[in-house]
């Protein structure tokens, strides 16, 4: 895109430089010669990226100017051009967040201890999903933090604050923590952020997590923030992800898990075309009542599973 706009500058400036010469020609005569306004451009172009410099007529106060927008358009191409390859370079953004966060009830979590203590609990938990998308960029160390925005009228003045809370998630071993940790992280291979509610949660939005009553809020956001260091770069790399709980960020269900395959590529493990979906509901036991599965969404109580990070 770079390259087609100063391609276009060098036209512009080569059109008005043969329109703005002195010459007895008449204007006709002037651009009937291709050939000639072509290596005019092209000249104007090399001046346009620092490499050459136009000739202008000295008493031409045109020429003088187009000269002038040519050379200082040279000085800062490149400068530019340098600017915006070290931002892509060093601005890595390797995950892929599914699009919303999945609410099902804490059963449901692929740690076997946590999931058995909330077999006969209704209490709810939160999937955040995400996945590395670089074939060839190995990333380590990876933390992920959790916490919750939310505005509430200040006791003082009524005024609105903004409030924030840190929210535990499950560590490697099921158990709440302060931030989930990964040695490394597998080329494509999703990994799940679990975020126990604490609560049932029969409908969105929900209204309490983590002890915290969220009636009385406003713009309640959820954040998940990764950080990670590269390998062989050694480069610190973040990224983050918001879900609004007002916006359709959040749904019940149990997430479509991916299922492993060593003897095929990441890329082509079954359940990719269904990462953004949820598990099909699973029929509620003939006798059981409405409010006793609505906690769970519509993922009822699948089996706990270790198919994935």
């Amino acid at each position: 895109m770079t390259l087609g706009g100063l391609a276009a500058l060098a036209v512009v400036i080569a059109a008005l430089w043969t329109l703005t010469e002195h010459s007895d020609r008449s204007l006709a005569d002037r651009f009937t010669e291709p050939e000639r306004i072509f290596d005019l451009s092209l000249a104007v172009l090399r001046a346009c990226v620092g490499t050459d410099s136009l000739s202008p007529e000295p008493d031409s106060t045109a020429h003088q100017l187009l000269a002038t927008v040519a050379s200082v358009t040279g000085s800062l191409v490149p400068a530019v051009l340098l600017g915006i390859v070290l931002i892509k370079m060093f601005a890595l953004r390797p995950f892929v967040w599914r699009r919303r966060a999945s609410i099902s009830l804490a059963s449901t979590a692929d740690f076997p201890k946590y999931a058995q203590r909330h077999t006969e609990s209704q209490d709810a938990i939160i999937a955040v999903r995400f996945y590395n998308r670089f074939d060839n960029l190995s990333v380590v160390d990876l933390r992920a933090r959790a916490h919750l925005r939310y505005l509430e009228r200040s006791p003082h003045d009524n005024s609105l604050v903004i409030y924030k809370k840190w929210l535990k998630v499950l560590d490697e071993e099921g158990e709440p923590a302060d931030e989930r940790y990964w040695l490394a992280v597998e080329r494509g291979a999703p990994f799940t952020v679990w975020i126990p509610v604490e609560a049932p949660v029969r409908e969105l939005p929900f209204t309490k997590i983590q002890g915290k009553d969220l009636s009385d809020s406003s713009g309640v956001k959820l954040l998940v923030r990764l950080t990670a260091r590269t390998v062989r770069l050694g480069t610190e790399v973040a990224d983050e992800r918001w879900f609004d709980l007002d916006a359709g960020d959040f749904e019940q269900g149990r997430f479509v898990p991916l299922q492993p395959d060593p003897d095929r590529d990441v890329w082509q493990w079954n359940g990719w075309r269904n990462f953004d979906r949820l598990l099909p509901p699973v029929p509620s036991p003939r006798g059981e009542s409405e409010g006793e599965t609505a906690a769970g969404g519509a993922a009822g109580r699948p089996r706990p599973s270790r198919r994935d990070g």
